[in-house]
C-alpha cells in the first residue's frame, strides 16, 4: 500500500517538472525571437534516441495571423543537400557507383578545372564542396559549366587544385542530382520520395505539384524599412519546365540543392535516421558504415564530410553534426549527436538578422536554449 501512494503522489512531481520545462522554454524562446523580429518559429527535440519535445511557436500566415498546424511544410533549402547525399550512399552500397568516380563521366560532359586539367574531379569532391567548382555562372542550369554550351565556362571553376580546399557550392549538387538521375534512370524527387521519404513514412517533396499546397508555410524577408514582405517564388511550381523534362539535364528545376519540402517533426525523425547511422523506425536506409562516411569530414579545417557538417561552436564544447539552410527568408538547421542519440531541429519563416553573422544567431541561440533546458 505504501509503494501505490508513494507512485501516485510523484506523478503530479513528474507533471509539474514537464510543465516547468516548457514554461522555462517558452520564455527563452518567446524572448528570441523578439530580438530577432521572428515571424514564426517551429522547434524539435530529440533525447534519448526520441521526439522528446515539439513546439511550434508565432505565426504561420503574418497577413491574417494563422498559427502553425503540425503537418504543415517547409522549404528547408540546403539541408536537402544530405537527401542527394545519402541517395548516392545507397548507390554506392549498390555497387553503382564510386566516390573516387570521375564526375564528368558520371554526369556525361568533362568536368575538368581548366587550371588543372590533369586532375580528375571525383563524385567525393563535388558531395564535400571540395571540388574547385564555384557559383559564379549560376547553378539553376547545367549548361554554366558545360564547356560545349558556355563559352563562359571556366568561370565556374576556381583558381586551385581540386580536392585541396572547401568552398560551399550549390552548382555541385544541382550537378548531383542530374548524377543520379543517370544513374537510376529515374527523376531526381522520384528517387527520394520512394528511396528515403516513404520508407521513414514522411511527408515531402521536391516537386511542388506532388504536395499538399495548403500545408506550404509562407516565407518572408525584411526590406530596407525593416518590413516584412512575403517571398512569392518559395514554392514556384515551374510547370512549364517540367512539362518538358529530361532526365540529367532539367534535374535543377526540382533543387536537389534545396528544394526539399517538409515539416520540422518529420525532419527530426529523419534526423533520427541519420543519427542511428542509416537506421530508423525498424528500416535500413543506408549501410552504418556509409552514414559514418558522410558524417566524416572531407575537409578538416571546414569539418564538413558530404553534405553533413561537424560543428563545435554552436554549443561551445559540445560537438555537433548536420546542417543548415537558408533561402527566401527560411533559416533551418538540423544538428544532432549520434553518441549521446540528442538533437535538434529549428526552422523560422523569416526574422530579421545582421548580414554579418556567420552562424545565423536565431537558430544558435535556440539551439543553445534548448540544450541547457532539455538536455545538458
Amino acid at each position: 500500500m505504501k509503494k501505490i501512494i508513494l507512485f501516485l503522489l510523484q506523478i503530479p512531481l513528474l507533471s509539474l517538472l514537464s510543465f516547468g520545462q516548457e514554461s522555462q522554454i517558452d520564455q527563452k524562446i518567446t524572448a528570441i525571437m523578439k530580438q530577432y523580429k521572428a515571424i514564426g518559429l517551429n522547434v524539435v527535440v530529440v533525447k534519448n534516441n526520441k521526439v522528446d519535445f515539439h513546439k511550434n511557436y508565432g505565426y504561420k500566415n503574418l497577413e491574417d495571423k494563422t498559427v502553425f498546424q503540425e503537418n504543415d511544410i517547409f522549404r528547408i533549402a540546403s539541408i536537402s543537400k544530405s537527401f542527394t547525399a545519402t541517395s548516392f550512399m545507397q548507390l554506392i552500397e549498390k555497387g553503382d557507383c564510386a566516390l573516387d568516380d570521375d564526375f564528368g563521366s558520371l554526369i556525361g560532359f568533362p568536368i575538368r578545372n581548366p587550371y588543372y586539367p590533369d586532375k580528375k574531379i571525383t563524385l567525393r569532391m563535388v558531395l564535400s564542396h571540395t571540388s574547385s567548382i564555384n557559383d559564379s555562372n549560376g547553378y539553376f542550369d547545367l549548361d554554366v559549366i558545360n564547356p560545349a554550351k558556355n563559352p563562359n565556362w571556366k568561370n565556374s571553376y576556381n583558381h586551385y587544385e581540386p580536392g585541396s580546399r572547401y568552398q560551399y557550392c550549390n552548382l555541385n549538387f544541382n550537378m548531383a542530382g542530374a548524377v543520379l538521375e543517370n544513374l537510376t534512370g529515374t527523376r531526381f524527387d522520384t528517387y527520394i520520395s520512394n528511396h528515403i521519404l516513404k520508407p521513414l513514412n514522411l511527408y515531402g517533396g521536391y516537386c511542388i505539384d506532388s504536395l499538399d499546397h495548403t500545408r506550404f508555410i509562407p516565407l518572408y524577408t525584411f526590406d530596407e524599412q525593416g518590413v516584412f514582405h512575403i517571398e512569392p517564388n518559395a514554392y514556384h511550381p515551374r510547370r512549364e519546365e517540367i512539362n518538358k523534362y529530361q532526365l540529367g539535364r532539367s534535374t535543377p528545376v526540382l533543387s536537389p540543392t534545396g528544394g526539399m519540402k517538409i515539416s520540422a517533426i518529420d525532419l527530426a525523425k529523419y534526423m533520427l535516421m541519420q543519427m542511428n547511422y542509416g537506421y530508423s523506425q525498424g528500416e535500413r536506409i543506408m549501410g552504418r558504415e556509409y552514414a559514418k562516411t558522410m558524417q566524416s569530414a572531407v575537409n578538416k579545417e571546414s569539418g564538413y564530410g558530404l553534405a553533413i557538417m561537424n560543428n563545435h561552436e554552436v554549443i561551445p564544447e559540445v560537438s555537433l553534426t548536420g546542417h543548415t539552410g537558408s533561402a527566401y527568408g527560411l533559416y533551418s538547421a538540423m544538428f544532432f549527436n549520434p553518441e549521446r542519440k540528442f538533437g535538434f531541429v529549428v526552422i523560422t519563416n523569416g526574422c530579421n538578422l545582421p548580414d554579418s553573422e556567420e552562424f545565423n544567431p536565431l537558430l544558435r541561440d535556440c539551439i543553445r536554449a534548448l540544450y541547457d533546458t532539455f538536455i545538458k
